[in-house]
């Protein structure tokens, strides 16, 4: 029988000291979590050429436009791969921190900064399939490091005016999605292109985002207002539901929604800085794109005010995503993603898995608010959890990491027609058209803000719940880093 007073001091025996968090727990629910760990630390030598090799892999990661919690665990597994047993490390927007002390008692540290985010994720995907070589004991951590030079300096995989036209592309297929007509959507790739030669006057000055932003959105709106002007006239056929829906796809193409999602998977997983900065950023942007926008509708309300015209019909208010041609709509559904992967400067073989998953997303979401029923909130949010799940399958079978997939897929989800009715709605509040009041516009805007979250945050739990089956989708054999080009 145990001593009353060993028992007593078990009880209130405090909890176990502050340590660095284990690699374990770094590399749970991450497609490196088998990797081995080592038992006991290195030597300064071996510490810091892994200090170094993981630092250099989690800034090329993030500059890339990876989230915190797939450069950690990217970061985590070569660290373990390279010998480093225990690490501290911090992740923020701008930067990274790496510590690790080796077997004589020294303490190593590698600060590394970020300034700029330029959106790669063909890149992520080499580093992922180099990281994941590194694990599995295909290639040494020299071959890793050399492999990374050959990758850093590796042209980007389209030139810019291949993804100019395929954000054009992009706003017009997201027009069609929501019920735009051939010439609208033809109109709509005129409109961004000339949107984005705006922007690379502009681009010259190096003008913050926020300011290119707002500018980039009021010229938008008063080109799809000239082109309505342009209907009204009866030189072409272009009516006031297909202004709206210009604008709303010009909208979806300027909107933050890879930053976005980034910014709620960091939060989610533990990353609070880095996902409110990332917040933030999004929140400068879209209120940059929401300036230029309102601004613009109030210049052309101010103009048919003085020359007597009716502007827009009060009709377009009633439009909803769900009044678009499900064929169409679908079909448009595949074009987004494949637009998307190219704006995201994707792998050309992970494009096509992307239109599809944008599919499965539109048709789920489809499903849920037109046969079933289901708010559009609750909707969007399920449409997003099935794309996550998916998303993350898929990724592991072509062994990529899953944010490649899933970010783009989530576009054709984008709430562009609800952002742009909602400022109507501020915008015309006190007219005597019979609008809906300011009030109205704030709900709906509040609206398009509950759909953004429900995107970022159903596809971070689509991945989350399907982790579990990594091991099982993964291919039975890997190509050699040296065997796949960028």
């Amino acid at each position: 029988m145990s001593d009353p007073r060993t028992r007593r001091a078990r009880i209130l025996r405090g909890d176990l000291p502050t340590e660095p968090m284990p690699m374990a727990d770094l590399l749970r629910r991450t497609p490196y979590r088998h990797a081995r760990i080592p038992h006991q630390a290195a030597g300064d030598p071996t510490i810091e050429r892994g200090l170094d090799l993981t630092v250099r892999v989690g800034e090329l990661m993030l500059r890339c436009g990876a989230g915190a919690p797939q450069v950690e665990g990217a970061m985590a597994a070569t660290a373990a791969a390279a010998g480093v047993d225990k690490v501290d490390l911090d992740i923020t927007l701008q930067s990274i921190l790496l510590q690790a002390r080796s077997s004589e008692g020294h303490r190593h540290t590698v600060v590394r900064v970020v300034r700029h985010t330029r959106y790669d994720y063909a890149r992520i995907v080499a580093v992922h399939r180099l990281v994941q070589s590194l694990v599995a004991g295909e290639v040494t951590t020299e071959e890793v490091a050399s492999r990374l030079r050959e990758v850093e300096r590796h042209p980007r995989n389209f030139p810019r005016w291949a993804v100019s036209a395929a954000n054009a592309v992009l706003a017009s297929a997201v027009a069609v999605v929501i019920g735009a007509s051939p010439l609208a959507a033809v109109l709509t790739i005129g409109v961004v292109l000339v949107v984005a030669g705006i922007a690379r006057l502009h681009a010259r000055v190096e003008l913050p985002e926020f300011y290119g932003n707002a500018i980039n959105a009021y010229a938008a709106t008063l080109l799809a207002g000239g082109l309505y002007a342009m209907g009204a006239a009866d030189w072409i056929s272009f009516g006031e539901s297909d202004f709206a829906y210009v604008v709303a796809g010009g909208i979806v193409a300027m909107l933050p929604g890879r930053t976005m999602a980034s910014a709620i998977e960091d939060v989610i997983f533990g990353y609070p800085l880095t996902g409110a900065g990332r917040l933030l950023a999004v929140f400068l942007s879209l209120t940059g794109l929401i300036i230029g926008i309102a601004s613009g509708l109030g210049t052309m309300l101010t103009i048919t005010e003085h020359s007597g015209a009716d502007f827009v019909s009060p009709d377009v208010l009633d439009l909803r995503v769900t009044s678009a041609p499900i064929v169409p709509a679908i079909l448009a559904a595949l074009v987004v993603g494949l637009a998307a992967g190219v704006t995201v400067q994707s792998r050309r073989r992970l494009v096509v898995p992307m239109g599809v998953l944008t599919v499965v997303g539109v048709g789920v979401s489809a499903l849920l608010t037109r046969v079933l029923d289901i708010g559009v909130v609750t909707g969007t949010g399920l449409a997003a959890v099935s794309i996550g799940v998916l998303g993350r399958l898929v990724a592991q079978r072509l062994d990529a990491p899953s944010m490649v997939l899933v970010v783009p897929a989530s576009f054709g989800l984008l709430p562009g027609l609800t952002i742009f009715r909602g400022l109507y709605e501020l915008v015309a509040e006190g007219s005597d058209s019979g609008l809906l009041t300011f009030q109205s516009g704030l709900s709906t805007l509040l609206s398009a803000g509950g759909v953004l979250l429900a995107i970022a945050t159903g596809t971070v739990l689509g991945e989350f719940l399907a982790a579990p089956w990594d091991r099982h989708m993964r291919g039975s054999k890997r190509p050699r880093t040296d065997q796949v080009p960028l």
